[in-house]
């Protein structure tokens, strides 16, 4: 995992004074309006959240022009999570510390800064979400987090959802690779090392949804069919819910270019577009088409798209091709098409050969990064028998949802996930597991996704040697068979133990 390369993004914080009004028309999806100050660095920051005041001997994450200013001794906020995110949390930070004592000797360490979200905001503040929690995160820059509980009986719909959309965190980011030791139900859960790059505010995280049966629902779908869709045959059934989900331009590029800069800088060798546009053509579809223009537009020198280089192979391996012998082999059938269909394969060959013939040409563009795209279904099957062709993926939020957990059972499961949420300027790194709050108190439940999303964290601020360390004796201690239950159950001879002897046993491995 080498996050780190994030902090060089070179894009200001877009941040200004930020509203979230009360959504309306909408079913359980309802939220109070929060009012955020942009941070621009730490001259502009208070000293006291929640009532708690921060660490004197911290000082805070700075970003300017577009790159995080780190001390040696960052406040970095923390929420614990609901459920058994106590027992998790107290493990992790114990790693953490002990792993940045090692790896600095003392000249370095973080000074953790509780803030409250959940079940434990709810008892003290009466609110799951309080706007000073938010407002330090922002101003700390970087935090991390544990599980946290969906609220039930109205207010905020998920408080994850929340501070991604308040802090514009729009990349979602999952690394998910195997550590040797640990269970997996597929043969070679090696071969399978990729990094998801999910978009984060947008699709069904900005949807909007009418209840069936409402006046809302019924004048929406009046406007459809008999406005939008009048003198066609398609039309809404007068006894449905209804649903949009708006895809932008901007929200697009802006998290693909995240994941081609990722490549590029991580040395990765492709960057896989994942849609469902065979069918929603003007969403998903649009989200190919304007990740394909990013990386045509922004990133020509350092990237080959996949169609590009089958043309390019047609002519390294036959110097003496033919425009229309190239576009058969691009092409299967294309003697069935019509003359404007093949007058445009004909028209698109010569202009990638008149554009990147020369710097791509002659096996050139081997060096480069491959931009390819796949249908969303299709990719659930590829990840499992071709894994090793996958390396970044980009994707829509919904897609990215069932990918990144779908990857993470080949793996060990949601439980050693890690994940992270980065925006312009502002990162929470968290848990991608749910409370199990049958477990809460009980020092039982794996800690790793919480651990390695620290990793990350580590990562992120430039720490990679105490980010090193912890991954080592992680996988070590595992190897050794040293695990907790969830794993226990699925390794002959192996010693079950708690969350916080699992952690302690890390620390040893160090």
């Amino acid at each position: 995992m080498r996050i780190a390369t994030c902090k060089q993004r070179v894009v200001a914080s877009n941040f200004g004074l930020m509203k979230v009004e009360p959504r309306k028309g909408r079913s359980a999806l309802k939220r109070e309006p929060v009012f955020i100050p942009e941070r621009k660095n730490s001259q502009a920051m208070t000293t006291t959240y929640n009532g708690l005041a921060l660490p004197t001997d911290g000082k805070a994450i700075d970003y300017i022009d577009g790159k995080y200013l780190v001390p040696d001794n960052p406040i970095i906020p923390f929420i614990e999570g609901d459920g058994t995110g106590r027992d998790i949390w107290k493990a992790s930070q114990r790693v953490f510390d002990a792993a940045v004592e090692k790896a600095y000797g003392g000249k370095r360490g973080i000074k953790w800064f509780e803030i409250f979200a959940g079940e434990k905001a709810f008892r003290q503040f009466q609110t799951w979400l309080p706007d000073d929690s938010v407002k330090a995160a922002m101003d700390l820059r970087v935090s991390i987090k544990g599980p946290l509980t969906t609220p039930v009986g109205g207010g905020i719909r998920s408080l994850n959802v929340a501070l991604r959309q308040l802090m514009d965190l729009y990349s979602c980011v999952r690394p998910v690779k195997y550590y040797s030791g640990v269970p997996s139900p597929v043969k070679h859960p090696e071969k399978l090392d990729i990094v998801l790059f999910r978009e984060n505010t947008e699709d069904v995280y900005s949807g909007i949804e009418f209840k069936e049966g409402t006046a809302d629902a019924a004048r929406l779908i009046d406007f459809l069919n008999n406005d939008l869709l009048k003198g066609g045959k398609k039309k809404v059934r007068l006894d449905s819910g209804v649903g949009i989900k708006p895809i932008s331009i901007f929200g697009t590029k802006r998290l693909v270019r995240e994941a081609i800069k990722f490549a590029i800088e991580s040395g990765r060798k492709t960057v896989t577009i994942v849609h469902k546009g065979n069918i929603q053509k003007f969403t998903e579809g649009a989200f190919r088409e304007w990740a394909y223009e990013v990386a045509v537009d922004e990133y020509r020198n350092a990237i080959v798209t996949e169609r590009e280089s089958w043309i390019l192979g047609n002519v390294d391996a036959n110097p003496g091709i033919s425009v229309e012998e190239n576009a058969a082999l691009i092409e299967p059938g294309l003697e069935f098409g019509t003359d404007a269909f093949r007058e445009g394969i004909y028209a698109e060959i010569k202009a990638v050969l008149a554009a990147i013939g020369t710097s791509h040409g002659n096996g050139q563009w081997k060096k480069k990064i491959m931009v390819n795209d796949r249908i969303a279904d299709s990719i659930f099957q590829q990840i499992i028998i071709r894994p090793e062709d996958y390396s970044v993926l980009a994707t829509t939020n919904l897609n990215g949802d069932y990918i990144s957990d779908a990857a993470a059972a080949q793996v060990g499961g949601l439980g050693i996930a890690p994940g992270a949420n980065i925006g312009d300027g502002y990162a929470v790194f968290e848990a991608t597991h749910g409370t199990a709050p049958k477990y809460a108190d009980k020092d039982m439940i794996n800690p790793g996704s919480v651990i390695l999303s620290g990793v990350m964290l580590l990562e992120f601020i430039g720490w990679k040697e105490a980010a090193k360390l912890i991954e080592i004796a992680l996988e070590k201690t595992v190897v050794q068979k040293t695990v907790t239950y969830d794993f226990a159950r699925q390794l002959e001879g192996a010693t079950k133990v708690g969350t916080s002897e699992f952690a302690t046993k890390i620390i040893a491995n160090m």
